[in-house]
């Protein structure tokens, strides 16, 4: 190499060294097989391991795979149970409602057997033309449906012919009040309702009731054959059957 000072030597000689690269090399692959031994051995002591945490991660999804699936097959189960639990409460619901129906007919079958029993019967009492009840029931727009039955069987052979007139008592505003005929049907001078029957009759008809009122007792009035029959009743009202 040339030196550019005046004092130094022009050339330098370096001293060869052919083992350099050699030492070198053989450092660089003794480097890599103490990696290569050590991946190895950790490969080995790696494996029992390995391969044990793959099998049990292999039985763990099988038994999450089975776990998933029985739940969805409960699921499935109570859905199909908590339907059926439903249609059972539903149908026994309306199994209730049909029975109560049922007894009611046949209570109001009895009663009515029984009253024809009375009222026909050879040992029944005889009695002349009376009210057998008076019922009243609500109806849309404010209004009561009335059912007053006459009887009679003093005279089997007879005709009871004539003409009823209801009127009701209660209390209005804290008073006693009693609202007749005319003003229950809303015409002034209206005439009662006709009759005429061999041994009963039921009459029907609507009255109105004031904003207010509460009925107490009902009195119907019957007039026939220049008579008259005068019964009162307390206030009886039905509550109107579902279809």
């Amino acid at each position: 190499m040339a030196s550019t000072g005046p004092d130094k030597p022009r050339f330098v000689i370096v001293p060869h060294r052919p083992y350099a690269r050699l030492l070198l090399g053989m450092a660089l692959l003794l480097w890599v097989a103490s990696v290569a031994g050590a991946w190895m051995l950790a490969s080995r002591l790696a494996a029992p391991g390995l391969a044990k945490a793959r099998q049990e991660l292999q039985v763990t999804g099988r038994r999450a795979s089975e776990a998933e699936a029985l739940v969805k097959q409960l699921r499935q189960n109570v859905s199909t149970l908590r339907r059926s639990d439903q249609i059972s409460r539903s149908a026994n619901t309306e199994l209730q409602a049909s029975l109560a129906e049922r007894e009611e007919e046949v209570s109001g079958l009895r009663a009515d057997v029984a009253f024809y029993e009375r009222l026909v019967g050879a040992t029944g009492q005889r009695r002349g033309l009376t009210v057998h009840e008076a019922v009243f029931a609500p109806e849309e727009g404010g209004t009561w449906r009335y059912t007053v039955t006459l009887t009679q069987n003093l005279n089997r052979g007879a005709i009871s012919k004539g003409e009823a007139r209801v009127s009701v008592e209660g209390v209005s505003n804290g008073r006693l009040r009693s609202l007749p005929w005319e003003t229950l049907v809303q015409k002034p001078g209206a005439p009662g309702q006709p009759f005429s029957f061999r041994y009963f009759q039921q009459l029907e008809g609507s009255i109105m009731l004031p904003e207010g009122f509460t009925p107490q007792r009902v009195r119907v009035q019957l007039r026939a054959d220049g008579s008259t029959v005068d019964q009162a009743f307390p206030w009886q009202a039905e509550t109107p059957r579902g279809d």
